[in-house]
């Protein structure tokens, strides 16, 4: 290899990271390796092993503040390999871009985690409070067995967070120019419009479904559920899956599946937009049947020493005056923040995530190393 690597260490930990196939909901070894690079630190380690899913909680240290680095080792499905221009899982550096399926989302930061915290108490064995890691195998799937169960197990011994760090790719040009500091909530419903099957050339023996359903559909879709606020946009509703029909061009269906998602701000909650729609939908006189998924709270860290703190690090390590955002999609923040924990995500460039060649600029990595250490620096020492 002719391209310069400045730091090494950090190379050979991302590639080791990003050569193990672990996509979800397979670890594959990814979390063995960072409990080596832990335990010669005096982490204590607690695998935490739910179903399918592989957990890691690692603390060192008993005091407070206790703060987190969050991530996830498994990643997406690499798709059509014959489009890729490396094999996603043989890491390869081309123009100074490390490429490989999970560069940037997310075994890029958990690798730049790692050396931070090894750096740091190297340098500061005796640091204030506790540095833990909480990882899982189970991000980008169903979440069910992951984060959620690690932080209902810590809950339940009352062992709190106080700071957290999430390593997702939250930045879109350079390094460190957006944190997101918040997330809006996620409400998925699953409606079933009941009707009457029948034949397309006598109406008057059927009902149909679809028909019905349009004018509610149209009111939900256009309904102003909020305004939003200073920190979040306004709420949306989008339809995002409608089924109906035998497939048989003469048969009017006898009922019509349609799913929507709202994401919504800190202005509603779960049991106001459940309220709303169910108005909705009586209004319109409709037979039906709803089941709601609750994928998440929105949450919000607008102040605060670790908002202060990312926002300080960046700026001396980059240059860069961060902007806080809570725009996106749902992460597993939405599990610890919840505990009262205050919460920031910060990671690289997310331009390649989820995509064929997804990779990262090495030197990010580099830098996002010296911003983790700087942050543990600041929170972690008198």
């Amino acid at each position: 290899m002719n391209e310069k690597i400045n730091d090494q260490q950090l190379f050979d930990l991302s590639c080791d990271l990003l050569s193990r196939q672990s996509v979800t909901p397979l670890d594959e070894g990814c979390q063995d390796l960072m409990i080596a690079h832990l335990k010669p630190l005096g982490f204590a380690i607690e695998p935490m092993i739910f179903e399918d899913t592989t957990n890691l909680w690692a603390r060192r240290g008993t005091s407070g503040p206790l703060f987190c680095f969050a991530g996830h080792t498994d990643v997406v499905p690499v798709g059509n390999l014959d489009k890729w221009l490396n094999p996603p899982f043989s890491p390869k550096l081309i123009d100074g871009m490390l490429h490989g399926r999970g560069a940037a989302d997310m075994k890029g930061s958990l690798a730049a985690m790692l050396i931070a915290t090894e750096r740091f108490v190297k340098q500061y064995p005796d640091h204030n409070g506790s540095i833990a890691f909480l990882i899982t195998s189970d991000e980008e799937g169903p979440f069910i067995n992951g984060t959620t169960r690690v932080i209902d197990t810590l809950e339940a011994r009352n062992e709190k967070i106080q700071y957290c760090i999430v390593g997702e790719p939250s930045s879109t040009h350079h390094l460190g120019d957006i944190v997101k500091n918040g997330r809006r909530g996620s409400l998925t419903g699953d409606l079933t419009i009941h009707g009457k099957q029948g034949h397309v050339a006598y109406p008057h023996l059927a009902i149909n479904p679809i028909h019905l359903a349009m004018p509610a559909l149209d009111e939900l879709s256009n309904t102003v559920w909020d305004n939003g606020n200073a920190s979040f946009p306004p709420t949306s509703l989008q339809i995002s899956n409608i089924n109906g029909g035998t497939g048989a061009g003469n048969v009017i269906p006898g009922e019509l599946q349609v799913q929507f998602n709202l994401r919504y701000s800190t202005e509603l909650t779960f049991e106001k937009i459940i309220t709303r729609v169910t108005q909705i939908l009586a209004k319109h006189k409709l037979d039906y049947d709803i089941d709601w998924t609750y994928n998440g709270l929105p949450f919000l860290t607008d102040h605060g020493n670790l908002l202060d703190a990312v926002k300080g690090s960046i700026k001396e390590i980059t240059g860069l005056e961060t902007d806080p955002q809570t725009t996106g999609g749902t992460s597993d923040g939405r599990f610890i923040a919840p505990t009262g924990a205050q919460l920031v995500e910060l990671g690289p460039v997310n331009a390649t995530i989820h995509q064929v060649n997804e990779c990262v600029k090495f030197s990010d990595l580099e830098l996002l190393t010296d911003v983790y250490q700087r942050i543990l620096e600041k929170l972690l020492l008198d």
